[in-house]
């Protein structure tokens, strides 16, 4: 599919975008919380002023009235049905896929799953609940203790999607779980006064100090979406949240702003950079394979994780932060690769791309130069579908990131199937 990247300035209508963000509606800050400096301001806009796509109403899926499905749509429903139908047959009879030391590889498909709620998989549901709850420890986490791995036994990863992935089943049997897992997901965060603060690693007792945008995104996420648990703590018990205002300060200091390549401004970086000297170790995403594209240092994935991450941090949808990130989103918009990463990691960034611009309220990207709006939905559908095996799985050729697993880029596409369908809750 023909990629829409180009090099513009970076003047070129972020007014306009930032008025369709506006329409967009959705929380508000109600001053500054991220405890630092006011962020940059957002560049100015260009004589010629793009044109606008409506924005859905909300950080959800708004439901609409009762239409008849698109051909398209169809077709995403029959790929969705192929692709749990697969991920059933794959589940071991004790609930597990994939590899049992790391939960989040189980929480992924019965997330997925329990979104469907389809009445045939059931007794799959219930295995893979029994299983993931099964791994909780007695600190709160998620997570099996895997001796002399190193790296350990990604705490902060494995519990922040066990726990959301426990929610989605939405059982009364696990809030007590839930809030324990939240408790454990808050410790993590680092809040020493260093470059670190605000952001989530891997690990709660790593014996270092190591923070990253894709551990934070997850734990971010999860905290927000289940909060609602908070509501049921017994009487006296004090409620559990992490810092938000210096979550925010860390997302918001991996944004690339200025003194960089105009193709990087607005996107984010893995991690912070490090002390002086460390060149650009935090910027993770360096490599593409599709002739004609920016070298990036910057990507798209972490990019998505970083717009997702202000959204749930309560950053209004016309804050420069946000439009300067949706401006890196459409300048670089591909369903081809992950910018700046080529097939790495490819299957994740179709699920952070539609959880992103689902929960801001974007159903099109607003259009580019010399060209009309994006409707990211349609165009994200087909390339999964046209990617489905005739098993009903998908895989990934690079192995980076395990997604050469079926199990995991299966689970990675049906959730982003889910959210561009409207199936989320």
């Amino acid at each position: 599919m023909k990629s829409r990247c180009f090099s513009i300035s970076l003047c070129t209508g972020l007014l306009s975008l930032g008025a369709v963000l506006v329409l967009s509606g959705g929380c508000r800050r109600g001053g500054d919380a991220s405890g630092e400096a006011a962020p940059p301001a957002a560049p100015e806009a260009a004589a010629e002023a793009v044109a606008t796509a409506g924005g859905e109403a909300g950080a959800a899926p708004v439901a609409e009235a009762i239409r008849e499905l698109t051909d398209l749509e169809r077709r995403a429903h029959a790929a969705l049905e192929r692709g749990l139908d697969y991920l059933r047959a794959q589940q071991q009879t004790n609930g597990v896929w994939s590899n049992p030391q790391f939960p989040a590889l189980s929480a992924l498909p019965l997330w997925a799953m329990s979104m469907a709620a389809r009445g045939q998989d059931a007794a799959a549901i219930e295995r893979a609940t029994a299983y993931v709850a099964g791994c909780a420890q007695p600190d709160g986490g998620i997570y099996v203790v895997v001796p002399g791995r190193r790296g350990g036994a990604l705490g902060t990863y494995n519990t922040a999607i066990c726990m959301t992935a426990l929610h989605a089943v939405g059982r009364p049997e696990h809030v007590r779980l839930i809030q324990q897992a939240r408790s454990y997901v808050a410790a993590t965060q680092l809040l020493g006064d260093d470059e670190y603060r605000g952001g989530f690693g891997y690990e709660r007792n790593s014996g270092q100090a190591y923070v990253d945008l894709n551990n934070t995104a997850w734990a971010l996420s999860a905290m927000r979406v289940t909060q609602d648990v908070e509501e049921s703590r017994p009487q006296g018990e004090a409620r559990v949240d992490v810092d938000w205002n210096a979550a925010l300060a860390f997302v918001t200091k991996m944004q690339i702003t200025s003194n960089a390549a105009p193709e990087d401004i607005g996107g984010f970086m893995y991690r912070p950079e490090g002390p002086e000297g460390a060149g650009r170790a935090g910027r993770a995403g360096v490599a593409t394979n599709a002739p004609g594209r920016p070298h990036l240092h910057s990507f798209g994935s972490i990019t998505y994780s970083g717009l997702l991450s202000m959204i749930y941090a309560q950053v209004a949808r016309d804050d420069p932060r946000v439009v300067s990130a949706v401006d890196y989103a459409r300048r670089h918009w591909t369903v081809d690769e992950n910018p700046g990463m080529g097939q790495q990691g490819l299957y994740y960034y179709y699920t952070i791309m539609a959880r992103s611009l689902t929960t801001t309220g974007l159903s099109e990207l607003p259009a580019i130069e010399g060209g009309g709006t994006v409707k990211w939905r349609e165009e994200l559908m087909e390339r999964i579908l046209a990617l489905q095996k005739e098993d009903g799985s998908w895989a990934n050729t690079n192995n980076r990131f395990w997604e050469n697993d079926p199990v995991l880029a299966t689970a990675y596409s049906l959730l982003a199937l889910e959210y561009t369908l409207g199936m989320t809750r």
